[in-house]
């Protein structure tokens, strides 16, 4: 562990992070601090303040005191602010890409090259799309010779409490609309990869956020996110993360009728049909490896048609091969280490369990013995009861199946045997095929002969069990503000 240059900083990679909260423009101290390991080498890199019930008070207060000022000061006053935030990542791209890969191990090259450079477009975008879309409130529908104008007014204070496998991205995908819409902001980072959003908090600060506007609170979910997700003073609640901890949080949230927006797991297909490109089918598996498995959307699911599918195996197992597995922080690694050692357990656990249910791994199936700690090698996983767990739950991890169908048919209702629905993909060589098909799968998500393609001004989240609500665009505009519509008569004027 590097040492700290004080009890609040934490040097991570050459980065000075200040490990406290940042609570109505000024760090705060807490009594309390946990470990923030790294799955890299699991070593501590920074002992974390750790947020109560009045530190979360503390943020609320400071959020909602801020609103009206924030609110007030309009569409175009707002996104010139968030313009700035960006700019600011954008000068951060470096630091914010050393820090999060040493704290989460996702790769270096990913942050540098993708991750990053899309935390500053969340707030450029969103801040674009709200002034081009919500500073022109004279919307007008037909209203039987009334006018009737709509327009979308802040809702107040937003929690959001973000994930860790992409815990900046995913976290600005949700505060970069919330800030630009007119609210105010809490947010509760993961435990497990905290480092990141206090550097956006020193980003926010120095672009001139106003203070209480955007508040971090660190901390554990039972200590920290579970006085959030109940308190009174909130106005939405935005969460990602997994199935039962969602539950957790929609009783909490219930009790004062707090509005929800969910992006959870998935237990996403690949269908490759018949006449699919297969050198774009393997290229799409392969990918499904990224962030060693711990991608919410990944096709862990392969369906693959009779007359291809030995082939695709052979070569995706080829591919997958070849695969870097080691240090995140090397241009050249592939995949990386998982999150913790709880999570490699579960991992273990899940494949240990698929093997005695009878499936067969051509590949992986365990730790990886070179590396130790918490790699666990590449997994493909063939001949799994239909009704096994491997293929029914979701596994956070580099694990993936291959089945086989023989009629299109057949692939659309193995595609759609889940509780899930977050996404899917689908390789066909037909465009008649890729239209039917498409219609047909049971995903917030369908990608036909690509993978990962997300716009910010397009929705994006899931059926079933992977989510309530839509993010992205107007989407996620509907979400975070009230929506009003104001009736006028044309009689009753005095001239």
């Amino acid at each position: 562990m590097d040492l700290p240059r004080n009890e609040h900083i934490a040097t991570v990679e050459g980065v000075d992070v200040d490990v406290r909260h940042w609570i109505g423009g000024e760090r705060v101290a807490s009594d309390r601090t946990f470990d923030d390991i790294s799955p890299i080498d699991e070593t501590v890199i920074a002992r974390v303040h750790a947020a109560g019930a009045d530190e979360v008070d503390r943020a609320v207060a400071a959020a909602r005191a801020a609103f009206p000022t924030w609110a007030a000061l309009g569409v175009a006053g707002r996104a010139a602010i968030l313009r700035r935030v960006a700019e600011g990542i954008e000068a951060r791209i470096e630091d914010l890409a050393r820090v999060e890969t040493r704290d989460n191990g996702s790769l270096i090259r990913s942050h540098r090259r993708g991750v990053m450079p899309r935390v500053a477009m969340n707030f450029r975008a969103f801040a674009d799309f709200a002034e081009h879309k919500l500073s022109h409130p004279d919307m007008e529908v037909p209203g039987r010779g009334h006018r009737q104008r709509i327009s979308y007014d802040p809702a107040g204070v937003v929690a959001i409490i973000t994930p860790w496998n992409a815990p900046l991205m995913l976290a600005t995908w949700r505060i970069g609309p919330a800030l630009a819409a007119g609210n105010t902001v809490v947010v509760k980072p993961p435990e497990w990869a905290p480092l990141t959003a206090s550097l956006l908090a020193d980003i926010m600060h120095e672009a001139g956020v106003p203070d209480g506007v955007f508040n971090v609170v660190q901390g554990t979910g039972a200590e920290a996110g579970a006085p959030l997700t109940a308190h009174p003073g909130i106005n939405r609640l935005a969460f990602t993360g997994s199935v039962p901890t969602a539950g957790v949080i929609a009783k909490a949230a219930a009790e004062n009728i707090v509005p929800l927006s969910y992006e959870l797991g998935g237990k996403s297909p690949l269908v490759v049909l018949e006449d699919a490109d297969l050198d774009l089918a393997v290229e799409i598996a392969v990918e499904q490896f990224d962030n060693a498995g711990q991608v919410c959307l990944k096709a862990a699911r392969m369906l693959v048609h009779s007359s291809l599918v030995e082939e695709f195996t052979a070569r995706v197992v080829a591919g997958a091969e070849k695969l870097v597995q080691g240090d995140p922080r090397e241009e050249g690694t592939d995949v990386s280490a998982l999150i913790s050692r709880r999570h490699f357990d579960q991992i273990s656990g899940f494949v240990d369990r698929a093997l005695a249910d009878g499936a067969t791994a051509l590949l992986g199936g365990g730790p990886n013995e070179d590396l130790g700690g918490l790699y666990f090698r590449p997994t493909i996983l063939v001949g799994a009861p239909e009704d096994a767990e491997i293929m029914t739950e979701e596994v956070f991890g580099p694990v993936v199946t291959i089945q086989s169908f023989e009629t299109e048919e057949e692939a659309v209702a193995k595609a759609n045997d889940t509780r899930f629905g977050l996404a899917a993909t689908l390789v066909t060589g037909s465009k008649e095929a890729a239209e039917r098909v498409s219609a047909q799968l049971d995903a917030g998500t369908v990608w036909v002969n690509c993978f990962f393609v997300r716009d910010l001004e397009a929705p994006f989240g899931g059926n079933g069990k992977s989510g309530i609500g839509r993010e992205g665009g107007l989407w996620s505009f509907d979400f975070y503000t009230d929506i009003k519509n104001s009736v006028f008569s044309p009689g009753g004027w005095k001239e």
